[in-house]
């Protein structure tokens, strides 16, 4: 949670923190840990329904309930130890180590201290707790840690140390987030080594690259040189002595079209090369509005679906987020139901159905057949299914969790393909950020398998309006 500074801490843990994350009770290592008692009642609130908020509320009991269990009285207000919690390891976390002690109000505090704040709110309250608790001079410095901007403000106003739960942060700076292509020297075959071993396979055309930094190359990542050549390759292996790669297909030109849709540009070359290859199980394609993520992935898909017939069909879903005000309830089965989601699915079919020669006839031929071998599915069902040699597309994924997304990829079963798409600069869920995003989480996690790519698209290829539009607004 914070960087170890030799002093033992207090934190006082808002409500959102145990939604955000059930698991915080055992992350702040040798930190003791506090819970007001409005803490408690807010969790119960929101312990009903099938919702992630309900589902982390009811997970964050849970472990309460397993804390407290056969303690007395007396054992609660001498504090509980986490460190009964080891090792756990339940969301494939590396050991949660906690040494602390939690405790629990069990007196009225706060009630004599004259604030600022307004009202008698569960912020409120919780602020109050805490300006009582750092008015304790037998107990360490006591920090209140929130997900709430507006509560740390309130907080931090009237001299409550107050930091985010940033333990679940992937990156501390998301530019540093992995891009998948890798920009090398004019010089490289100059400077870097002097034995390059190549040769072809089926068309395909390999080199055998030694030295240092080829070391350091991923699975799957773009290797370009920008030199008069253009040598553009991506890492089929990699090993001790240096690394084999590929040099890409080129899909420039309408004789290499994917269902019509030519590569506009170097990154949208490369992700059409990860989503071609049958040996490439996960992809994540990030890029703004307007950078041909879904056209690409689409087109892709439509190819392998019905020319090649790799894949029975292709399933696409989405956070069902809006971006203003909800509409209300939506009639009618799953797929009407998420239909008003789908606008972008709906948009780029049409694009890849305006080429097709047989007039108006041929075009609603083609969308029918489209029709049946895409499902839209909604992201509420999918929690115990196995989808068997599916082209599954997770569309808006920056708005998923790290845990739903978790969810979500393991309902892949042989012969199935996940493709992520998201923008992670528009976020809409409630206390994400660019650095704690689902998108963000799996792009790092899943950078150093060798059936995964990932591709950064930065050009904007919608029109000379929308491309201008993101620049200056």
């Amino acid at each position: 949670m914070t960087e170890n500074d030799g002093e033992k801490r207090l934190f006082v843990l808002d409500t959102n923190v145990l939604i955000h994350d059930p698991t915080a009770l055992f992350r702040f290592a040798e930190h003791d840990l506090f819970l007001p008692m409005v803490v408690l009642e807010e969790l119960d609130n929101n312990k009903k329904g099938p919702s992630e908020v309900a589902r982390n509320a009811r997970q964050a009991s849970r472990f309460l309930d397993d804390l407290t269990s056969g303690a007395t009285p007396e054992e609660i207000r001498q504090g509980l130890s986490l460190n009964q919690r080891i090792g756990f390891d339940e969301e494939s976390d590396e050991g949660l180590i906690a040494t602390g002690k939690l405790f629990f109000q069990t007196e009225p505090m706060g009630d004599n201290i004259s604030m600022p704040l307004p009202g008698k709110n569960n912020d409120n309250s919780i602020i109050e707790i805490t300006v009582a608790l750092q008015n304790n001079p037998d107990l360490p410095k006591v920090s209140l840690v929130s997900k709430d901007i507006n509560m740390r403000i309130k907080a931090a106003a009237i001299g409550v140390h107050v930091e985010d739960y940033n333990n679940d942060q992937v990156l501390e700076d998301v530019n540093l987030l992995y891009s998948g292509v890798m920009h090398l020297t004019e010089d490289f075959w100059d400077t870097s080594t002097k034995e390059v071993d190549s040769w072809s396979e089926e068309g395909r055309t390999f080199h055998k690259i030694t030295g240092d930094e080829a070391r350091k190359w991923q699975p799957n990542q773009f290797i370009v040189i920008d030199d008069d050549a253009g040598f553009e390759a991506i890492v089929r292996e990699n090993s001790d002595d240096g690394a084999i790669v590929e040099q890409v297909q080129q899909f420039y030109s309408e004789k290499q079209a994917v269902w019509g849709i030519m590569a506009r540009n170097q990154e949208q070359n490369f992700a059409l090369n990860l989503l071609l290859d049958p040996e490439i199980d996960f992809v994540s394609l990030v890029g703004q509005a307007g950078t041909g993520k879904t056209l690409l992935t689409l087109a892709a898909g439509l190819e392998q679906v019905l020319d090649e017939k790799i894949y029975s069909e292709i399933i696409m879903t989405r956070v069902t987020i809006s971006v203003g005000e909800d509409i209300g309830f939506l009639p009618g089965t799953e797929e009407e139901k998420m239909a008003p989601w789908m606008g972008a699915l709906m948009d780029n079919l049409e694009v890849l159905t305006m080429h097709n020669d047989g007039g108006e006839w041929g075009k609603q031929a083609t969308s029918d057949l489209l029709a049946n071998r895409i499902k839209i599915r909604s992201l509420n069902f999918m929690r115990g299914r196995t989808f068997l040699n599916r082209y599954i597309i997770l569309d808006e994924a920056q708005n998923l969790t790290s845990k739903q997304m978790k969810t979500l990829i393991t309902r892949a079963g042989p012969g199935t393909k996940i493709v992520c798409l998201g923008n992670i600069a528009q976020i809409d869920t409630p206390y994400l950020t660019e650095t704690t995003s689902g998108l963000t989480y799996v792009v790092d996690r899943f950078r150093k398998w060798d059936h995964s790519g990932h591709v950064t698209l930065k050009r904007g290829e919608r029109s000379r309006l929308a491309d201008f539009a993101s620049e200056v607004l």
